[in-house]
């Protein structure tokens, strides 16, 4: 697997290289070490996965507090989404800057969000399955958010937001 710094530090997109042949492929897409030698968290705690009936389905803005703080590392098994790792680090430089990156089965890519970074992503498409690998376990106490629509962000979503929880639309404007 490779690693793509993006403009957000800690933030990366990570590209699996696929070794095809006339069964299909394999790539790996998990290595702590290549991630740790980069400098960020390899460690993996919990994975968890969301499916997603609909196409425009918005989950997030969502991150855990201090000193539940988790890194993770979204890919798409099954449809396609628009993630987004929005930068939240009171001392980055890149606070309240955002990248949003297409992950879909077919491209296998991976966005790692790092620690103190919110995270969401909207469905492109119907049947969107989501798997989530995560640095820390869920704290439900910890769980923040901050709105999608947030203008202070200025996320731009690629597409019409058709179902969200209730929850992640009553997130804080900052």
């Amino acid at each position: 697997m490779t690693i793509e710094p993006t403009d957000i530090p800690g933030c990366v997109v990570v590209h699996p290289r696929r070794h095809e042949d006339d069964r299909g492929h394999f790539a790996r897409t998990w290595d702590g070490d290549v991630l740790e030698a980069a400098g960020l968290n390899g460690t993996v705690a919990q994975c968890s996965t969301s499916f997603n009936r609909e196409r425009g389905t918005l989950r997030g803005m969502h991150l855990q507090d201090t000193p539940h703080q988790e890194a993770k590392l979204v890919r798409c098994t099954r449809g396609s989404m628009w993630d987004v790792c929005l930068d939240l680090r009171p001392d980055s430089p890149t606070r309240h800057r955002w990248h949003g990156e297409i992950l879909s089965a077919e491209n296998g890519v991976g966005l790692y969000i790092p620690e103190g970074c919110a995270h969401g992503f909207l469905t492109l498409e119907d049947e969107t399955e989501v798997f989530y690998m995560i640095s820390a376990r869920y704290a439900p106490d910890a769980g923040r958010g901050v709105h999608y629509e947030d203008p202070a962000f200025a996320i731009e979503w690629p597409g019409e937001v058709r179902a969200v929880h209730p929850r992640d639309a009553s997130y804080p404007f900052v």
